[in-house]
C-alpha cells in the first residue's frame, strides 16, 4: 500500500499540471564542497517553470514562486534561467532548509506544478520509496531528470491510487450508498475516461461502474476490518457480531447501488423520471417515467407511463414488482437486473405476469431463449 511521502508525491504528480523528477547530485547537496546555488533542473522542464513571454524578456529571467515541501511547510523561492549556461535553477530555500545536505545526495527529488505560482516538492530517500515512485510511472533510473509522462501509469495502478485517495479522505467509517456509488463513477471515469459511453454504450457503463463500486467497497472493508480479521477474535460471539455487521452492510449497499447508477445513466441522457416515487398505499417503485406527478394525474394516459424496478439479483424477488403501481396493473412491469441467467420456468412465470427483464446486452446470452 502506497503511504508516506511516496504516496503524497505520486498523488501530487497525478493531480498537477506537470511533474518532474531527478536524483540530487553532489553539487545540489553541497557534497562536493563547492555548493552551487540551488537545485539544477533539466531544460526539458522549462515549460513548467517559465512561459515563453517570460523567457523572452530582457536580462536573466527570474520569478518568485511558492513551493510546499513534503506537504509540510512552504518557502518563497525563485526560478532562474541562465541562458548563457543553458541552465535552470531553483534557489532561495531559506535558512535551515533540511533537505539539501551532503548525506542526501542520490535522493529522488520530485517537483510538481499546481498553478503558475504554486508548486510542490518532495524528497524520497530510501530505496523502497524511490523504486515505488519510479515503478508507478514506469520510469527507469536512467529516464529521470525530465518531465514525467503520467500516461505511462497503468490503469490498474491509477485505480488503486484513486481508491486509496478516496478512503484516506473519508471522515466516516462507511459513507452513504449514494456517496459510494458516486465515488465509483468518478474513479471509473478518471481511470478509463469513457464518459461518452453513458450515451453510446450505457450497458457497458453500468457494468463498469458496478464492478468499480464492488472493488471500492471491498478495499474499504479491508481498510476497516483487515486488521481485526488478521488478529483474530476472542470469542465466537465477537466473530458473529462482526460478520453480521459486514454482511448486512453488503446487502444494503448492493440493493441501492444499481439504482444510483441507473439514475446517472438517465441523467446523462436527459431522461425525465422520478426515483422512489410514491404510488398508492405508500408503495415506492424505484423509477417512474416521466414523473410521479404524471402518474398521479389521471388525465395523463397510462400509455405514456412506465415503471422500472432495479434489483441486482431477481431470482426470488421479482414478484415484489407486481403491485408497485396500481394504475399500471395491466401494463408491462419492467425490471432491471444484473443477474446473469435464470431458469426457463421462471422466465415463463415472468411472461405470464407481464414482467419484462432489462439486462445489459452482454448478459442476454445467459438467459434461456
Amino acid at each position: 500500500m502506497t503511504t508516506g511521502h511516496t504516496g503524497q508525491a505520486i498523488k501530487s504528480v497525478l493531480n498537477s499540471e506537470k511533474g518532474f523528477c531527478k536524483f540530487l547530485s553532489a553539487n545540489d547537496t553541497g557534497a562536493t564542497g563547492g555548493h552551487q546555488s540551488g537545485i539544477l533542473i533539466s531544460k526539458s522542464a522549462v515549460e513548467m517553470m517559465f512561459s515563453r513571454q517570460e523567457l523572452g524578456q530582457a536580462g536573466i529571467p527570474k520569478r518568485t514562486i511558492k513551493i510546499r515541501w513534503q506537504d509540510d511547510f512552504e518557502t518563497e523561492s525563485c526560478f532562474t534561467y541562465y541562458e548563457s549556461k543553458n541552465e535552470l535553477r531553483i534557489t532561495r530555500f531559506g535558512r535551515g532548509f533540511p533537505f539539501l545536505k551532503p548525506e542526501q545526495t542520490g535522493a529522488l527529488f520530485v517537483f510538481t506544478k499546481q498553478t503558475h505560482t504554486d508548486y510542490s516538492g518532495y524528497f524520497l530517500e530510501t530505496d523502497d520509496e524511490i523504486e515505488e515512485f519510479l515503478d508507478t510511472f514506469g520510469i527507469s533510473p536512467t529516464e529521470t531528470n525530465s518531465l514525467i509522462d503520467v500516461q505511462r501509469v497503468s490503469a490498474e495502478t491509477q485505480e488503486k491510487l484513486s481508491i486509496q485517495e478516496f478512503i484516506n479522505g473519508l471522515d466516516v467509517d462507511f459513507p452513504a450508498s449514494d456517496v459510494m456509488s458516486a465515488a465509483a463513477r468518478t474513479i471509473e471515469e478518471k481511470v478509463y475516461d469513457h464518459m461518452e459511453y453513458i450515451r453510446l454504450n450505457p450497458d457497458k457503463k453500468i457494468i463498469s461502474w458496478t464492478n468499480m463500486e464492488y472493488t471500492l467497497f471491498r478495499a474499504l472493508e479491508y481498510a476497516r476490518y483487515g486488521e481485526i480479521i488478521t488478529k483474530g477474535f476472542h470469542s465466537v460471539d465477537e466473530f458473529v457480531r462482526v460478520a453480521n455487521v459486514v454482511l448486512n452492510r453488503r446487502k444494503s449497499r448492493a440493493g441501492k447501488s444499481l439504482e444510483h447508477h441507473l439514475s446517472a445513466i438517465f441523467d446523462g441522457n436527459c431522461i425525465e423520471y422520478s426515483s422512489q416515487a410514491v404510488t398508492e398505499g405508500n408503495k415506492k417503485p424505484d423509477f417512474l417515467f416521466p414523473s410521479q406527478e404524471a402518474y398521479h394525474d389521471y388525465g395523463f394516459s397510462v400509455d405514456y407511463i412506465v415503471s422500472l424496478a432495479a434489483k441486482t439479483t431477481c431470482k426470488d424477488r421479482w414478484r415484489q414488482v407486481l403491485n408497485e403501481a396500481d394504475r399500471l396493473r395491466d401494463k408491462p412491469k419492467y425490471l432491471c437486473t444484473l443477474q446473469q441467467g435464470i431458469s426457463g420456468a421462471q422466465m415463463d412465470e415472468m411472461q405470464v405476469e407481464n414482467v419484462i427483464l432489462v439486462v445489459p446486452k452482454p448478459y442476454i446470452a445467459t438467459y434461456p431463449i
